[in-house]
């Protein structure tokens, strides 16, 4: 380790408010990160921040190696820079300053594999909506997952050189374990998906692949969510949502989709409409077996024509089935006439609920609450 310049961290009041083992550590970490080359600056900044005990691990995964300047990062790989910076801005870490050194080897990395991509023929427009897709959904795992390792790392009478050095070698470890489930995530997902696609002749001849698609679509939410969320403390509001994730995961296999969860909601799509009926009142009796302290569930379903686009789904039957939800009565899956015809009599019965006119759909819909055969009806209230 090279050694940093000769500071006297007391004076620059960096040791402030610590005394005894707290400072000892404090003045070690400070020593480590200056002698890696992290100016005096930097330092204050993140003592200010509260946030010198993670720089350790911000570097190490960053990783080592010569820092690049958006300009240079586009000049090296041959992208435009135009578009680099739309593409990072895509994945949700923009650039600042073009000339300012912030990116690292994997930076550019990036940048030779985009532009490999749009010289093997892809459209920029639809790479960036792809990355768009990539960074929301990558934004999610990493929080979740910085989370976790915060939570769990921790202990009392830590001092900041613990924990950065802990999380230094959770990082370490973690990380090529994290990417290799990522991949291995991807490849399963795009295989069943692919397994599913239809492509018709017609289709095929027209050149119009990627179009609208008729598929079934299902939103449960949870009964009362927003009256729940001023009464409990926001962690056992967490809990519960958590446990919503988990209960819509259980009960969906293939050719059900798990498409997206919106706090106290959950969108489901299938190929096949009976499977996503039987998934949307399992998901329904899942939530009532958990207990009087869990919310209700209810759940609306709508089939017709609809458009996949960047890992989400839209059109008429996408908003009708979100509709449908919200004027489902607790505890009941409610349906309309298209998703009952696909869905068949055989496994399932229905009741008329009424022709209602809903908010931005252009026509009355005949809505039946649908249960399996011999289900008990169960009134709103009845557990």
């Amino acid at each position: 380790m090279a050694g940093g310049p000769d500071i006297d961290y007391a004076a620059e009041g960096l040791l402030d408010g610590l005394e005894g083992r707290a400072r000892e550590a404090r003045l070690k970490l400070l020593e480590q990160l200056s002698g890696e080359g992290v100016s005096l600056g930097e330092l204050r900044d993140a003592v200010a921040a509260g946030h010198l005990p993670l720089m350790p691990v911000e570097r190490a995964i960053a990783g080592d190696g010569p820092r690049y300047s958006a300009r240079e990062v586009a000049e090296i790989s041959g992208i435009d820079l135009d578009l680099l910076r739309r593409f990072r801005a895509a994945l949700g870490v923009p650039y600042g300053d073009d000339d300012e050194k912030v990116g690292g080897t994997a930076d550019l990395e990036a940048a030779v594999r985009t532009k490999a991509i749009i010289d093997a023929g892809l459209p920029p427009e639809g790479i960036l909506q792809s990355a768009r897709t990539i960074g929301m959904g990558m934004s999610r795992i990493a929080e979740a997952n910085r989370e976790l390792v915060v939570r769990n790392l921790t202990d009392p009478g830590d001092t900041e050189a613990d924990l950065a050095n802990r999380l230094v070698q959770t990082a370490d470890a973690l990380l090529p374990l994290v990417g290799e489930t990522l991949v291995y995530a991807f490849r399963v997902n795009l295989l069943e998906q692919v397994k599913r696609d239809v492509i018709a002749a017609a289709d095929l001849a027209a050149g119009e692949i990627g179009g609208a698609v008729e598929r079934s679509i299902c939103f449960a939410d949870l009964v009362e969510f927003t009256s729940l969320g001023e009464e409990i403390a926001p962690e056992e509001l967490g809990e519960v949502v958590g446990r919503f994730e988990e209960l819509a995961t259980s009960v969906v296999t293939m050719p059900v989709r798990l498409v997206k969860t919106i706090g106290d909601a959950v969108m489901l799509v299938s190929i096949e409409t009976g499977p996503l009926v039987g998934a949307a009142l399992d998901l329904v009796a899942a939530a009532a077996a958990e207990g009087d302290d869990f919310p209700i569930l209810r759940a609306g379903i709508a089939t017709g024509p609809t458009l996949p686009q960047s890992g989400d789904f839209y059109g008429r039957s996408v908003n009708l089935a979100s509709r449908v939800t919200g004027i489902a009565r607790p505890g009941s899956v409610l349906v309309d006439t298209p998703t009952r015809e696909a869905a068949g009599e055989e496994d399932f019965e229905y009741s008329f609920a009424g022709e209602r006119r809903l908010k931005g759909i252009d026509a009355r819909t005949k809505l039946f609450r649908v249960r399996r055969p011999g289900e008990v009806r169960r009134a709103p209230d009845d557990r």
